[in-house]
């Protein structure tokens, strides 16, 4: 995508200068160029010739949606037309992005009504179709399958959820994401460097309710999944509850934290389990939860790369910040408390570099230009 972009940048002689108003007139020439596929491969068409237009030519946010919008050419967005004939009535399942718990009223339907294949199949198209990307699309389907299986649904009706193109795609999308951070890395707003985090750490009083900042500076500090939040205790040197591997044995691993006082780990931890558990925190673990990922999309949370942290961004700065502050004497060190404080099981000897601490660190002050992916810094 990033040619068919250029040419178009090049050829109508756009800059991060041009107009919005302007910008807007070339929106359907250039939406005809990027829509030539399925819904699905168009969204991540757009998305790469967005990214292209904000990271190589500058253009700010608001610059890049105007010129190349959410929607494809033509698409409806109150039904999808199916292969085999006729429309897909999306209200069926319209707010799959509230989360789990619309999927599951879907599972629950298809076994009360006693839905063909062919209406499973039409649901899972709409799935898919109305997903961000693949990666998304691959992971509603998968959950609607975990939603059937205890309704005791057929092999026939959870083999209709099955999708092999998403599957594919989704897994093409991941490797090249992963490539992408190993040579870009995660940028993060002034509001997250590691002096900053450490600071509202020891600040925070804990007889106060926590708010969603105290709850992002915790994940941060034990490299946390949200979906452990609820689940992960400390004790005597130890750590329970991940959420890595669901059904296996729940084996101790060692604390290692951004917070080397285990004592005040394990307090700011309860702090904000305490206050999930009587509501006065929503639960960031809750399947298809928007809470937290809305919350680091603010603007002042937004780096100069425009793009915004993600929850999983969160443990990722945790695992670079815990190995910093830990002081390794080298990168053999550093990958150790890296992988402690991840959580790896002792039988992985893989380097967790790759995919878990390739972020642009940087000092406070330091410009973003300036930012290189995690090293090992001396005392200086």
């Amino acid at each position: 995508m990033s040619a068919i972009t250029t040419k178009f940048v090049t050829d109508h002689k756009l800059t991060n200068k041009t107009s919005l108003k302007e910008l807007n007139q070339y929106a359907l020439k250039i939406l005809g160029l990027l829509t030539t596929g399925t819904l699905l491969v168009d969204k991540e068409k757009r998305r790469q010739a967005r990214n292209r237009l904000q990271k190589g030519y500058e253009f700010s946010k608001e610059q890049a949606f105007v010129l190349i919008s959410h929607e494809r050419i033509g698409q409806s967005k109150s039904q999808v037309t199916s292969k085999e004939g006729g429309d897909v009535n999306i209200c069926l399942v319209s707010d799959t992005t509230l989360g789990g718990e619309t999927i599951k009223q879907t599972a629950q339907r298809i076994m009360k009504d006693k839905l063909s294949e062919k209406d499973v199949k039409a649901i899972s198209r709409t799935l898919v179709e109305t997903s961000s990307d693949a990666v998304v699309a691959l992971s509603r389907l998968s959950r609607l399958r975990r939603e059937l299986r205890p309704l005791n649904a057929s092999e026939k009706i959870i083999s209709a959820t099955l999708n092999p193109e998403v599957t594919r795609l989704s897994n093409k999308v991941q490797k090249e994401r992963s490539e992408q951070r190993e040579n870009e890395g995660i940028d993060f707003p002034d509001h997250f460097l590691l002096e900053s985090v450490k600071e509202k750490l020891d600040e925070y009083d804990v007889s106060n309710i926590p708010d969603k900042q105290a709850l992002a500076d915790v994940m941060i500090m034990l490299c946390i999944r949200p979906a452990e939040i609820k689940n992960l205790r400390i004790s005597n040197g130890a750590v329970t509850g991940y959420a890595k591997n669901r059904g296996q044995q729940d084996i101790p691993r060692v604390f290692r934290s951004l917070e080397k006082n285990e004592k005040r780990a394990k307090q700011l931890l309860t702090w904000i389990q305490d206050n999930i558990c009587s509501g006065q925190l929503k639960d960031p673990g809750k399947l298809g939860s928007t809470y937290l990922s809305t919350f680091l999309k603010k603007d002042e949370f937004i780096p100069e790369s425009g793009e915004p942290l993600l929850p999983s961004s969160l443990r990722k700065l945790g695992a670079v910040f815990t190995s910093v502050a830990h002081g390794p004497k080298n990168a053999s060190k550093a990958n150790t408390y890296a992988s402690e404080a991840l959580r790896q099981s002792p039988d992985n000897h893989a380097s967790p570099s790759k995919r878990y601490t390739i972020v642009n660190m940087r000092k406070r002050g330091e410009p973003y230009n300036q930012a290189r992916p995690f090293c090992i810094f001396d005392e200086n």
